[in-house]
């Protein structure tokens, strides 16, 4: 996969060095752009620098939308309650993510204070970079998504007791809530503890769920 093009956010009202960043994928058919006008709303610490990250995704064709070419991070072979998906995709999004992380870092954030957030699509992204990641990252938000590649992941080395939220809407028609609490599982048989909150949303996010994610990263950037 060709390096992705990505937006840059940066939350400095103190004109602090940048000591933080946010990775946040977008979900299915959208791009980048879609959580921009997120940062303000947060009610982020103006005490600490912080670099936000949107990547755009590579465009492809997408099986369960009739081969429709569209920014996807992977294809969607099946849209069963398990979802079957290409995991090889699903890798090479991960190893581009990747190459995100090392360029944060080659620009002075230490691993230790990067997050990655993904929304549905951007989600299972999230959860298989973070798991699968070499270096001691700082959270993992995952919103409205689900965990696809639980079964290729048999242990998780230096994020074990990473922090990992998990947001998702009790009446989501596209990615159903029970594959939130099934993400949330499977992380526990991994050894690895999340925290679930529900919103009485669909597949979205909504303004007080986007307070409470602001609160969680206040408490990540604080060492918390």
């Amino acid at each position: 996969m060709a390096k992705l093009d990505y937006i840059t956010v940066e939350h400095n009202p103190n004109n602090l060095p940048i000591t933080h960043s946010v990775i946040w994928l977008h979900g299915l058919g959208a791009s980048g752009d879609d959580f921009v006008p997120v940062v303000p709303e947060l009610g982020l610490n103006p005490d600490v620098g912080v670099r936000f990250i949107f990547p755009h995704a590579p465009k492809m064709p997408v099986t369960v939308n009739g081969g429709y070419i569209m920014p996807a991070w992977y294809d969607i072979l099946e849209m069963s309650l398990e979802r079957k998906v290409d995991v090889a995709q699903i890798q090479a999004s991960s190893d581009a993510i990747n190459e995100l992380i090392d360029e944060q870092i080659a620009q002075g954030v230490p691993s230790q204070n990067i997050i990655i957030a993904g929304f549905s699509q951007g989600g299972a992204v999230a959860y298989h970079t973070v798991l699968t990641n070499k270096n001691r990252l700082g959270g993992l938000l995952a919103l409205s998504t689900y965990f696809a590649t639980a079964e290729q992941i048999d242990g998780v080395a230096v994020n074990q007791d990473i922090s990992i939220k998990i947001d998702h809407g009790d009446y989501d028609d596209i990615v159903p809530a029970i594959l939130g609490v099934q993400a949330k599982q499977k992380l526990e048989r991994l050894g690895l503890t999340a925290e679930l909150t529900t919103y009485p949303m669909a597949h979205q996010v909504c303004l007080s769920q986007i307070k409470q994610i602001g609160a969680w990263l206040n408490e990540r950037f604080s060492g918390k």
